[in-house]
């Protein structure tokens, strides 16, 4: 009777479970991507904990360049490091039995005094302090010359009408000044609110070379940089399987035209 046979071949090319072209290739690279962005995301967190140490600001003897409660992060050096205008953690117990944030105008060596037309003079040089609240001198009683001792440091704060800095301990044994040694660390930055880094004090370049910036920028590109390859990496699967449906749904609508 010869009846029609229903063996159908498949057609050439293929079934509908054949791998796109370079699927292998793009899972690969996207398992490279990953790899990759763990190692910047988790390395740029290990490098700032080890460099950076955060601190909550608790006065207001730093406005304008910081206010109360800011959050900042401060890059761990040795107090031999410090320069002039760098903004400091320490600790002093003459002071307050807990770390305080004030500014270095002055170093071991250095002599300082104000006011000269509303600013601070040191070694002889009136110093431009644009970091101050605009409008303010750069104290509102004046204070005699300090000859600051070799490894000491002569601080004050950016609000200096409020600030309880070297011109409140000038009376003290040391004169007002704080051991390089009691230096803990010098912010870098205010974390939150995210105000950026701390503009460098220009004032200060006549008397020599200010600290140059911790490596923060570069920790956070590489925190940002890890997590796109992460997130592009982690996405290639997604993409590539709603890529395939597509063809798929694509060559049964062509075929079922035929």
């Amino acid at each position: 009777m010869g009846g029609e046979s229903t063996t159908r071949t498949a057609p050439r090319g293929g079934g509908a479970n054949k791998r796109p072209v370079g699927s292998r290739t793009g899972q690969r690279l996207s398992n490279l991507a990953v790899a990759l962005g763990l190692v910047l995301f988790l390395g740029g967190f290990a490098w700032g904990a080890v460099v950076y140490r955060p601190y909550t600001v608790p006065t207001s003897s730093m406005t304008p360049s910081i206010d109360a409660g800011d959050r900042v992060l401060a890059q761990r050096i040795d107090g031999s490091d410090v320069r002039r205008g760098d903004v400091v953690v320490f600790k002093d117990t003459t002071w307050a039995n807990a770390p305080m944030v004030k500014r270095v105008v002055a170093v071991g060596g250095d002599t300082v005094s104000c006011c000269q037309e509303g600013r601070l003079k040191v070694n002889g040089k009136v110093i431009d302090e644009p970091y101050l609240p605009a409008g303010t001198p750069a104290e509102s009683s004046g204070f005699p010359t300090v000859t600051v001792p070799e490894g000491r440091l002569f601080l004050l704060g950016d609000e200096r009408d409020t600030s309880v800095d070297s011109t409140a301990h000038l009376t003290d044994a040391a004169g007002g000044t704080v051991s390089r040694g009691a230096v803990d660390a010098r912010v870098d930055a205010v974390a939150w609110p995210v105000n950026g880094m701390l503009e460098r004090p220009t004032g200060f370049e006549t008397l020599g070379d200010l600290s140059s910036p911790g490596p923060l920028r570069t920790v956070v590109a590489l925190v940002i940089a890890g997590a796109v390859l992460i997130l592009g990496g982690a996405a290639h699967g997604p993409i590539a399987k709603r890529a395939a449906a597509s063809r798929t749904r694509s060559g049964t609508g062509t075929a079922g035209a035929r």
